[in-house]
């Protein structure tokens, strides 16, 4: 067998026989690995009947007890007067492939389930070589080390830095610009990322009405009517995702907040806070505000690891709103797939009818390959970028402002912006230099100061502080 790119070319000889749909499955789950949405679906229309021959014939296969095991979760019954299943027990997911959590045994038909979630609500998430480079950088433990280096002083300011920088992202994302009030009660609520109380839907409405201002738009409860999402385009085209009809928003959002509130899980914490936060923003379980809280679950998920402590996120949604093509692609790796098994009726912009011909399982079992690893890739940049370069303009500003300071007599409004810019910038503009002498400033005074930041910087970078 060859695998190119997304197929697998089987030799004829060694390809199944006929068209029954069963031998293809078992055939799949040998040679292709668990793809647990497309077994679920394909086992919901075969018959109770083929699945208990395949195991009579061979009640120590792998393939056939898991075959069975997911026949009885596809369809909801119980496969009857079928002698017991022996041989070793075999895990659901190959460990080597994808990212396992710890198991669940099914002592029936000797089957292991180690996956995300549960066997009714189960998301997959490949070892890619990119995913597994990512997790072997260990992010959080890079965290854990940069953070024991910091002045404590420095650190609180950082994080400071580090919420007034998500909560303008955040919206940014959004292309929406926060009033003092909005930013406000987002930076609130993201103080909230720390706290130990468990996801609820009356925790997550809570933070809804804090999110969103509008009080025509805040919600008391999961949405009971279908959302949707759109762009600039008229028509039905313009109807990019719908999210779970409102019959499945329950079901799917008890599950979504299991995985949020698992604290025994075994997956890393940057993992199980980039699924958490997909797999709420595609079960979109309010009218508005959905994106925002989507992004502070990250944060809720993975502060639960201790070495992010003192209250320190990390601003991964500056690093998303500099890669957004890169979170819309993540988006789509869901939205675009789940948006083909819906019929959208376009009527006028205010009448809108849509029509779920697709599985609910479409929502209980997909891929999140791709949202885990953009995740991790925004939690590094966060890191290496965000705050490895906010944390040296502190202390670049605070040597720049004692320098300046003890070196000549300036109001501290215009000591401020001055340090600010020398520390950014490394020099101050001639600009802002005549701007400061047209305010009154003795231009010697200004030169003065710019020497002494100059030669302060100058210091520091010799000494390797900098």
């Amino acid at each position: 067998m060859t695998e190119r790119a997304d197929v697998l070319l089987v030799p004829p000889a060694v390809a199944p026989d006929g068209d029954d749909p069963l031998t293809h499955l078992l055939f799949a789950l040998k040679h292709e690995g668990m793809n647990l949405q497309a077994a679920i679906l394909a086992l919901k229309k075969i018959p109770a009947q083929s699945v208990a021959q395949a195991f009579q014939r061979s009640p120590s296969s792998g393939y056939a007890r898991i075959a069975c095991y997911l026949w009885e979760i596809a369809n909801g019954q119980r496969l009857e007067d079928l002698p017991p299943a022996v041989g070793a027990y075999e895990k659901l997911f190959d460990e080597a492939s994808f990212v396992t959590d710890r198991t669940q045994r099914d002592s029936r038909w000797r089957v292991d389930f180690n996956g995300i979630g549960s066997p009714s609500y189960c998301i997959s998430v490949r070892r890619t070589p990119a995913l597994v480079a990512m997790l072997e950088a260990d992010v959080l433990g890079q965290v854990e080390e940069f953070v024991s280096s910091i002045d404590k002083g420095i650190l609180d300011r950082a994080v400071r830095g580090a919420y007034l920088s998500e909560t303008d992202n955040s919206y940014a994302i959004e292309r929406e610009k926060p009033s003092a009030s909005k930013a406000e009660a987002f930076a609130n609520l993201l103080s909230r990322a720390h706290d130990a109380e468990s996801i609820s839907e009356s925790y997550l409405v809570a933070l809804q009405n804090l999110a969103v201002s509008n009080p025509l738009d805040q919600a008391d409860g999961f949405r009971g009517e279908q959302n949707r999402l759109r762009n600039e385009m008229r028509g039905a085209l313009g109807v990019t995702y719908l999210p779970p009809p409102p019959e499945l928003v329950q079901s799917v959002m008890d599950a979504v907040m299991a995985l949020c509130n698992d604290r025994e899980s075994k997956i890393d914490a940057l993992v199980r806070g980039s699924l958490a936060s997909f797999a709420f923003v595609f079960a979109h379980p309010f009218m508005d505000g959905n994106g925002r809280l989507s992004r502070f679950l990250f944060h809720k998920v993975a502060c639960a690891d201790p070495r992010l402590a003192n209250g320190l996120v990390l601003p991964v949604s500056m690093a998303m709103k500099r890669n957004e093509r890169d979170y819309l692609a993540a988006l789509q790796s869901f939205s675009k797939p789940s948006r083909a098994f819906w019929d959208v009726t376009f009527i006028s912009d205010d009448q809108i009818y849509e029509d779920f011909r697709g599985q609910p399982e479409i929502y209980r079992y997909w891929d999140a390959t791709a949202c885990v690893e953009f995740g991790l890739r925004m939690a590094d940049e966060a890191l290496q970028r965000d705050l490895r370069q906010e944390m040296d303009f502190l202390r670049r500003f605070d040597v720049v402002y004692q320098a300046i300071n003890d070196a000549v007599d300036m109001n501290n409004n215009d000591l401020v912006l001055v340090a600010r810019t020398i520390a950014e910038k490394g020099d101050l503009s001639n600009n802002r230099t005549k701007q400061l002498i047209a305010k009154g400033h003795d231009p010697a005074l200004v030169r003065a100061a710019i020497d002494a930041a100059l030669e302060a910087l100058a210091d520091m970078d010799e000494k390797g502080d900098g």
